[in-house]
C-alpha cells in the first residue's frame, strides 16, 4: 500500500528555518551606513560554509521554472562539503521544502515553507533539501555555493511506496 503525504506551506521565519539554515534577509537588521552615508550594508547575514577540502566559494543565478500543482517529489539532495544559498532577485515568493541531516528520511522528517520574495535561505551542509521551487512564474535566484574538485552533492531518492504531494 502506497503511502500518501500532502504537505502545505507554512512561512518562513528564521526560528522555524534554525535547525535547517539561516533566513537571509534584512527585517529586524540593523544597517551599517557606507558610501557617504548613501548606502546601507546589511552584513553578514548567513553562515557560509565552502572552505572545506579547499572549496571555492562561487556565485551564480539560476533561473527556475514552476512545477504543475500540487508537486510531486521524487527526491531531496543535499551538500555535505558546504551550505548553499538562495535569494530571489525577482521578489517572486517560493516554496522550500527541507529535511534535517542524516542518511535517510521519513516522511515525518519533511519541513515546507512558503518563502516571501524579499528572503532567501542559506541551507547548512548536509541539510536535505528539494530543488528551487519557484511558485507562479519563472524565477532567477542568486546562488551562493561551493566550487571544488570532490563531489558535493547526495541524492535520496523516496520509494515507489511514497507520493508526496506539495499544495499551496
Amino acid at each position: 500500500m502506497k503511502k500518501t503525504v500532502r504537505l502545505k506551506p507554512r512561512p518562513l521565519s528564521a526560528d522555524a528555518f534554525r535547525p535547517f539554515g539561516d533566513v537571509v534577509e534584512i527585517k529586524n537588521k540593523a544597517p551599517k551606513l557606507i558610501n557617504e552615508n548613501h548606502t546601507r550594508r546589511y552584513h553578514d547575514l548567513a553562515a557560509i560554509d565552502t572552505a572545506q577540502n579547499n572549496g571555492k566559494p562561487l556565485l551564480s543565478i539560476f533561473r527556475a521554472r514552476p512545477l504543475p500543482l500540487p508537486m510531486r517529489v521524487r527526491f531531496l539532495e543535499r551538500h555535505p562539503l558546504s551550505s548553499q544559498a538562495f535569494h530571489p532577485l525577482r521578489g517572486a515568493p517560493y516554496l522550500v521544502l527541507v529535511a534535517p541531516p542524516g542518511e535517510t528520511i521519513h516522511p515525518g522528517d519533511l519541513q515546507f515553507f512558503r518563502a516571501a520574495g524579499d528572503q532567501g535561505v542559506n541551507y547548512h551542509r548536509g541539510v536535505w533539501h528539494h530543488y528551487l521551487l519557484a511558485l507562479d512564474a519563472e524565477s532567477d535566484f542568486l546562488v551562493v555555493d561551493r566550487g571544488g574538485e570532490e563531489k558535493n552533492c547526495d541524492e535520496f531518492y523516496f520509494s515507489e511506496e511514497w507520493e508526496i504531494f506539495l499544495e499551496r
